[in-house]
């Protein structure tokens, strides 16, 4: 006889990841305050080959509208400036020999509907990930029964695994919320 375990922890592992990744695709849309995370995607040529930019230079957020990209090789400002420009971030970057500094600018009310709209994709393609884990997991109890498995310790599991899912919903729910609060909060 199988498990039940054998398809509910991997359902759950599955779950997790897909909150864990929400949590990082949200913390790099920008909120109006400056964020080092909406940094994170961009990558930067390093000596022929792309590199994350938090590789090659230091950053900082001096103030709640400033970032600031401090690179540790005089040659990687040009790099860095295309990258940043070539980014979706939509921020042109000052530079003045020594630091390239990003101001962050107020987001206007449609700009902050469109960053909610964004999140809340973002949130439903979680939710997705989840839902499919559970179906996953459904549906190998389903073929275990005919492996073995006693009914009533299926229902057991498909149960667990209802109740698993509702949790995994209530964080994504729960980040998102928190997520739209911050874009939101002028």
């Amino acid at each position: 006889m199988t498990d039940p375990k054998t398809y509910l922890a991997p359902a759950e592992e599955k779950m997790e990841m897909a909150v864990i990744y929400l949590e990082e695709t949200l913390a790099r849309i920008r909120a109006g305050k400056a964020n080092p995370k909406i940094l994170d995607g961009i990558r930067v040529m390093y000596y022929g080959s792309p590199a994350p930019l938090s590789n090659v230079a230091n950053i900082s957020v001096p103030d709640a509208r400033t970032i600031a990209i401090t690179p540790w090789e005089k040659s990687m400002f040009k790099e860095i400036e295309k990258a940043i420009i070539n980014s979706e971030l939509g921020i042109t970057p000052e530079n003045n020999g020594e630091v390239i500094r990003l101001a962050i600018p107020p987001l206007t009310e449609d700009r902050r509907k469109q960053l909610v709209k964004q999140s809340k994709a973002e949130a439903e393609n979680a939710k997705m990930s989840v839902r499919n884990a559970r179906r996953d997991a459904i549906e190998g109890l389903k073929k275990a029964i005919k492996q073995g498995m006693p009914e009533d310790v299926e229902k057991d599991a498909e149960n667990q695994a209802q109740k698993i899912h509702d949790k995994y919903i209530k964080k994504i729910d729960e980040t998102f919320a928190a997520k739209e609060k911050e874009i939101l909060t002028v």
